[in-house]
């Protein structure tokens, strides 16, 4: 390609549902009220977490890690969604869709990684119950979760610098409504042979990895439950992970119904972005409803929570 023909895109145009404006308002209500409800749901749970002395256990720290990775994952796509919503400026800068992209990509990565963890948690919980405390120590806790957030945010700073390291001079026009790493990567006019290597690479270790612990700690849980005698005894080890298994289920569903599923041949492009909208915060709203409605003690902490406010209210 001539040098001279290369331009330097300053900024990128986020397609989303452009070409489907007959649904653009209706949208703006319907994805405003799940924001707003995931807000409140993960918010709820980080507050029922924070004030109840009985939920303070490493369990809980991890819950609560989730309602958090749960409110920052959609905020760094959803307000700019909804204003792309309302307005006719689709724009997005350089350097506002590498932080859109670097973020997005560090906190999805840190909840493969959570949910490993979590899973792992569970597995100690139940495969060596007198042991728990020993060894999911406050302090063993913290590590983890340490590791998980610097895993998540340095394999999504590998993937943001090569991304952006690339030419772009085809099209400014994302095929989404946000910064992803495929759609960005599509734009290039200059070699994507390593970029597209990382996310394989780099993405697929991480990413399997922590599926397998996630996967392997799930196979002790159900061999260890179904060794349990009693109806009773089953039922009480399987009610302590059955929440964190539906989040599983959930979020890998989602995850292979976005990235992995084959394009659609009978719909227009508009309407699997509008589905991978759908599946993308719909799930970080459902999280905190699964673990209120699975979890008899974050049923009553949040319960609690809600009789102190109501009282202080009435005062």
């Amino acid at each position: 390609m001539d040098v001279y023909n290369l331009t330097s895109v300053t900024q990128f145009i986020l397609i989303g549902l452009s070409d489907l404006p007959e649904v653009r308002y209706p949208l703006f209500v319907v994805f405003f009220i799940i924001y707003q409800i995931t807000l409140l749901g993960n918010g709820a749970i980080l507050l029922a977490i924070v004030t109840e002395r009985k939920l303070q256990t490493a369990m809980y720290y991890l819950l609560a890690n989730l309602s958090l990775l749960d409110i920052f994952c959609p905020s760094a796509t959803v307000p700019k969604m909804l204003k792309n919503l309302l307005t006719e400026d689709h724009s997005i800068s350089f350097v506002g869709c590498a932080l859109q992209l670097y973020f997005l990509v560090a906190l999805a990565g840190t909840e493969v990684f959570l949910l490993a963890v979590m899973a792992y948690d569970r597995y100690v919980a139940i495969c060596f119950p007198l042991r728990y405390s020993l060894i999911m120590t406050r302090v063993r806790c913290v590590q983890l979760l340490l590791g998980t957030w610097s895993a998540g945010f340095l394999n999504s700073l590998l993937h943001t610098v090569s991304t952006f390291s690339l030419s772009f001079c085809k099209s400014n026009r994302v095929n989404q409504y946000y910064c992803d790493i495929p759609p960005v990567v599509a734009l290039s006019c200059s070699s994507t042979y390593l970029a597209e290597m990382l996310v394989l690479v780099v993405g697929g270790i991480f990413g399997v990895g922590a599926f397998l612990i996630t996967l392997i700690s799930y196979i002790y849980i159900v061999s260890t439950i179904l060794k349990i005698q009693s109806v009773e005894g089953k039922c009480k080890a399987f009610s302590t992970c059955a929440s964190h298994l539906l989040v599983v289920f959930l979020f890998y569903g989602t995850t292979i119904f976005t990235y992995i599923r084959p394009s659609s041949s009978q719909h227009s492009p508009a309407r699997d972005r509008l589905i991978s909208m759908l599946y993308g915060v719909i799930t970080p709203m459902l999280n905190p409803i699964i673990y209120s409605l699975r979890n008899t003690e974050v049923k009553g902490a949040l319960r609690k929570v809600l009789y102190l406010r109501i009282c202080s209210q009435k005062e």
